[in-house]
């Protein structure tokens, strides 16, 4: 479906064109998980994939006991590796309500990381699920040198899943969070975070977006003119330079990295470059991310505020 012709709504699925992925997560909603097992066993010489595959399919089977009837049923790899994900998730969300069973859970999900690791030592999935964990236990390793507040974090389990996957994309995105403010760092430590990680990635990389997610995290709607931020030559300059090296890329992607082409659109958007921004919705279709959108107000009236702005159609009622 072509951008230009919106007949629909948006496609907030995040398998989005991934379409094996979304009939995957239809068989697991229904309860059956071979189709599952296809999609990740297919992925094992694709890690990028297969961090992706098995967090949408994880966050599809959190809610059921699937993960940990395929791990009876039928163990090994694939199996293995959905239910820590899927331990990962249920720890995760109980943290974030609060609830006192996040330590009995993040318990599970660590052992369920290590049984993962063990069944396929070369994929760094396992270990970018413990490093999602590291938010909750706040491990304090010395920063390596290069960064002007030397931020203390789960920098030795970081560099071990670089050295099985230098440019992991969710690792990368795992390891910003843990410095963000709602998880117990400081402004100053993730954009000094992100900055570092960006700068060492290539040109050419996803990982040149740390810096603006950094920046909608920090979003603080009460600020002086906080929506003007992007307009500063820095972003200006950033999010340019991004869609300049990086989003020719995006047309020999498998799927439509569609998180990735949100966070840039909105920057181009916001930064008033709405030629480049328009460039960048029209490659992602129908689909779409609730992330940066939801963190102005509603996704969907945000999203089309900024494609209406573009010159762009919008779901009819939007």
């Amino acid at each position: 479906m072509a951008a230009g012709s919106f007949e629909g709504q948006y496609v907030w699925s995040p398998a989005a064109d991934d379409r094996a992925l979304a009939r995957a997560c239809m068989d697991v909603r229904a309860g059956r998980y071979l189709s599952a097992h296809e999609v990740l066993k297919e992925t094992r010489d694709d890690f990028e994939v297969r961090a992706h595959r098995s967090l949408v399919l994880a966050s599809v089977a959190a809610d059921s006991d699937l993960a940990e009837r395929w791990l009876v049923e039928e163990p090994g790899a694939e199996a293995a590796l959905l239910w820590a994900r899927v331990a990962m998730l249920r720890a995760l969300r109980m943290a974030d309500a609060g609830d006192r069973r996040q330590g009995a859970l993040a318990r599970i999900a660590r052992s369920a990381c290590d049984r993962a690791a063990k069944e396929l030592p070369e994929d760094p999935t396992p270990w970018v699920a413990q490093l999602a964990l590291t938010r909750l236990d706040r491990p304090r390793d010395p920063a390596p040198q290069g960064l002007l507040t030397a931020p203390a974090g789960p920098w030795y389990l970081f560099a071990h899943i670089l050295r099985l996957d230098a440019w992991h994309r969710e690792a990368h995105h795992r390891f910003l969070s843990y410095f963000f403010t709602r998880y117990g760092g400081s402004s100053s430590a993730s954009w000094d975070v992100a900055a570092f990680l960006s700068q060492r990635a290539p040109a050419t990389s996803p990982l040149r977006l740390l810096p603006l997610v950094a920046l909608v995290e920090d979003y603080d709607p009460t600020a002086l003119l906080a929506d003007r931020t992007w307009e500063q030559h820095q972003w200006i300059t950033t999010a340019t330079s991004i869609h300049r090296n990086w989003f020719p890329r995006v047309a020999d992607y498998r799927f439509t990295p569609v998180l990735d082409l949100s966070y840039l659109a909105h920057a181009l958007f916001m930064a008033k470059r709405e030629f480049e921004a328009r460039e960048v919705f029209t490659a992602m279709g129908p689909f779409a991310a609730r992330m940066p959108w939801s963190a102005f107000g509603d996704p969907a009236e945000q999203l089309s505020r900024a494609r209406r702005s573009c010159g762009l159609p919008v779901p009819h009622g939007s």
